[in-house]
């Protein structure tokens, strides 16, 4: 067994230990497998440990590494995490099998277009800045309702769920807590947040998916 391996099967572990602490099933709460700056060298004996959700930043970097990954292992599931310009809209949709980081009307529109010509329907889920950082994408969250309503009814996208960042010098609780929130009086069912650090606090509070990255692969150069 690699390095990479056994910090998996450590991720797996905690992941399960807190989600039995919550009166969780573990089950039901997605481990997406943060690969970003990592070439397919790394990534291969993550897969061959039976991973198969993977989440990478951005589109360009992804072009080059995951086509021939997912010819290999056509299970594996793609899910965009990082923020996504308009001109790379077409290529994200093409690639990727889930976006994380819808955060504006310009996106959605993009998304909603691309996937009626390419015919492909991607699962969705909305940024929000629940620390309404003016440095950070997402929907503030006074604005989530609307925005959310928008992507629905004008749009027609199924939206699965939400996304949040926290502030990296804020407790992330209130930040999930308020993510949970918004998304119970919109009955979206998804919750992507928590990461490396913070993961086991979200899954306290509800998170449906968690984005992983260093504790699996390592720290990155």
């Amino acid at each position: 067994m690699t390095d990479t391996q056994q910090r998996l099967l450590e991720v797996r572990h905690s992941l399960t230990r807190a989600a039995e602490t919550a009166k969780r099933n573990g089950a039901d709460i997605t481990l997406i497998a943060v690969s970003k700056t990592f070439g397919p060298e790394a990534i291969r004996p993550v897969i061959a440990a039976g991973q198969r959700i993977f989440g990478e930043n951005r589109v360009q970097e992804s072009q080059g590494k995951w086509p021939d990954l997912k010819r290999d292992h056509p299970d594996v599931e793609l899910h965009l995490i990082g923020p996504l310009q308009s001109n790379k809209t077409k290529d994200a949709v093409a690639l990727f099998d889930v976006i994380h980081t819808i955060d504006r009307k310009k996106i959605a529109d993009s998304i909603a277009a691309e996937m009626a010509r390419q015919g492909r329907t991607l699962r969705l889920f909305i940024q929000i800045n629940t620390g309404e950082e003016p440095q950070k994408a997402g929907v503030a969250p006074a604005d989530a309702d609307g925005f959310i309503d928008y992507c629905r009814k004008d749009l027609g996208l199924e939206i699965e769920g939400l996304m949040c960042i926290p502030p990296a010098d804020d407790h992330p609780g209130p930040h999930f807590a308020l993510l949970a929130k918004i998304a119970e009086r919109n009955q979206l069912s998804g919750l992507s947040m928590g990461m490396s650090a913070d993961y086991e606090d979200a899954i306290m509070l509800g998170a449906t998916h968690v984005r992983v990255g260093s504790a699996i692969f390592g720290a990155r150069g």
